[in-house]
């Protein structure tokens, strides 16, 4: 602000010197005019031209000289200017010591330094940004207000298209050349997991999905993370994790029931002691009973036979499931499909019961059944705390539990009888709070 207004005092001085030397100019012309009628009365016409030819030039110098250098000046601010529009901060004034608007030259020069410095440090940020983005194995998609595909990284271009070009494409169209389960859940604006069928086995993804501002504009950002070998790495940790638990409880009850044994051999041989027998005796079998029922919980899940399917109205599993857990039964009750009625049944208990255990509202717990356009729909739906990312991540793993007194073999088991059926799980956080399990059934 000081350099312009410096810049500013020197050219209203210029000028106003200009505007003198004009007036003077003029007063000279006059005076030169009126000389030059008298010189031609008295023979000094000579003279006079002489002089006049002296002032006139020194005028129209001093006006040019003056103009010149406020031209170009401006000439250069415009240019630099326009090149800011564009986006180019290369370009530089030539400021000369002798000339009044050097001072504001250098400054333009110096804001053009800065501009490019900090264009330069953004470009190396993106330049890391998205070469970290184009290595990560997650999936990263980001649409426009109109649904198109402005960023899509290596991840995404694998899945979406094997590899062909997301950009500037309608995100719709490309969704439609995905499996049903990963185009419903893009459907909904919360995150879940889906399992389907890829090539010879089953893959496993968890999508997320976050809407943002970007430049005052909405945007949306699609992630979709391959689950498959970390579920199978978790899988593994989690089956280690069980020997040793059935290790430790066989052990908590072997130990002792050999115990009582030689306290029964004890009391056998003394007979003041064998009123304390059948103490003994109801002591082993509570111990047997409790292993038996511990392991027939680990083995329930392991020996789970083929299903025996059989044309089932799923009225009747919901009549039978009503009789245990209280829940509010929609959509079309009437559709029968060709089941295994008991194993489907403790699908319904399961996740019921799942549902009443998640702490919310009772009476917000729904099963619902409606037809699709391949099979049929089952939903479970509940009010309750909701499952974190890592929670959601690990749900369908056997063993994996976030309660106390929990076995972890709920959903998996669930997820299993399923799959057997040849159908699918997923899970997706509830719009409002809670969960919502989704079994789709063939046929």
């Amino acid at each position: 602000m000081r350099s312009a207004n410096l810049l500013s005092l020197r050219l209203t001085t210029r000028i106003r010197l200009l505007v003198a030397t004009a007036a003077v100019a003029a007063f000279g012309l006059a005076w030169v005019g009126m000389r030059a009628a008298r010189a031609v009365e008295m023979g000094e016409l000579g003279a006079l031209s002489a002089a006049l030819l002296l002032v006139i030039p020194v005028v129209f110098w001093a006006a040019r000289r003056i103009t010149f250098q406020t031209v170009d000046t401006l000439h250069g601010l415009d240019d630099g200017l326009r090149a800011f529009r564009d986006s180019d901060f290369s370009m530089r004034l030539a400021a000369r010591p002798d000339e009044e608007a050097s001072t504001v030259k250098r400054l333009y020069n110096d804001v053009a330094d800065v501009l490019r410095s900090q264009r330069a440090d953004l470009f190396q940020k993106e330049l890391l940004l998205d070469t970290i983005l184009q290595r990560t194995p997650m999936a990263v998609v980001l649409l426009n207000g109109a649904h198109r595909v402005v960023y899509a990284n290596t991840a995404a271009r694998e899945l979406y298209v094997a590899g062909g070009r997301l950009e500037g494409h309608h995100f719709d169209d490309i969704a439609e050349r995905l499996a049903t389960p990963i185009r419903e859940a893009l459907g909904s604006s919360s995150d879940a997991i889906v399992t389907v069928r890829m090539g010879e086995g089953d893959e496993t993804f968890h999508l997320s999905q976050r809407t943002f501002r970007l430049n005052t504009l909405e945007h949306r950002l699609v992630l979709i993370e391959r689950l498959t070998s970390e579920l199978r790495r978790q899988e593994v940790a989690v089956w280690k994790n069980a020997i040793r638990v059935i290790n430790h409880e066989l052990n908590n009850t072997i130990a002792p029931i050999s115990s009582l044994f030689h306290s029964a051999k004890l009391a056998q041989a003394n007979p003041e002691r064998r009123d304390r027998l059948g103490e003994i005796y109801e002591t082993i079998e509570e111990r047997l009973a409790f292993l038996r029922t511990f392991l027939e919980s680990y083995a329930q899940f392991a020996r789970l036979p083929a299903p025996r399917r059989e044309p089932t109205r799923w009225q009747e599993i919901v009549d039978d499931v009503r009789a245990l857990y209280d829940f509010r039964a929609e959509g079309d009750l009437e559709l029968e499909s060709n089941i295994d009625r008991a194993q489907m049944q403790q699908v319904v208990i399961n996740l019921v019961k799942n549902a009443h255990e998640a702490g919310g509202d009772p009476d917000a717990v729904t099963v619902s059944l409606q037809r699709s356009a391949d099979g049929t729909l089952l939903r479970i739906c509940d009010r309750g705390r909701g499952m974190t990312e890592d929670v959601m991540r690990q749900a369908l793993v056997p063993f994996y539990s976030t309660k106390s007194t929990g076995s972890g073999l709920g959903l998996a088991l669930c997820n299993e009888i399923v799959e057997a059926h040849g159908g699918r799980v997923r899970l997706a956080a509830r719009e409002g709070g809670g969960t919502v399990v989704t079994c789709w059934l063939p046929g």
